[in-house]
């Protein structure tokens, strides 16, 4: 696992659901047998997901305070940051770089400005392994959650 002390700018929005879309890197290989089967193994249990994203800036300043940070801060986009985003395990800061020049500013409206982008978040967002164990939890979360806070005395 890779970290970094760099951060996305707190001040400024975290990405929004328009075009946002991740896609995990295949982990295993595929081979083609002359039977017409195929062999499958898991080549890597480590592998990236790519992430999708936009930005919508409300206003000039927030525009130019994130074109400086990607500037300055990450080198034009070459060194890795932690960024906000939401995934099917929650929202939390995840190590991410850029994979190419951002797209935009692009004015949006009046005054806002929209920033489209392609991450590479360096691990795949999974639960810990050893949750594998209890499906019916990790279905049901929100139930026992639920029954936890409204029904648990308190001590």
């Amino acid at each position: 696992m890779i970290t970094t002390d760099i951060d996305y700018p707190s001040d400024l929005p975290w990405p929004t659901r328009e075009g946002y879309d991740a896609n995990h890197v295949s982990p295993f290989t595929r081979t083609d047998m002359e039977s017409g089967r195929a062999r499958q193994r898991r080549k890597f249990s480590s592998v990236p997901s790519v992430v999708s994203v936009t930005w919508i800036f409300n206003g000039d300043n927030q525009a130019a305070a994130f074109e400086l940070w990607f500037q300055q801060n990450i080198h034009d986009g070459a060194d890795w940051f932690n960024c906000p985003l939401k995934t099917p395990i929650g929202e939390k800061q995840y190590v991410c770089r850029f994979t190419d020049m951002y797209r935009g500013p692009t004015l949006v409206g009046l005054c806002a400005w929209r920033v489209t982008a392609t991450l590479e978040v360096w691990d795949r967002p999974l639960l810990p392994p050893d949750w594998a164990i209890l499906p019916d939890y990790i279905l049901h979360a929100d139930i026992f959650d639920l029954a936890m806070n409204r029904e648990w005395p308190e001590a």
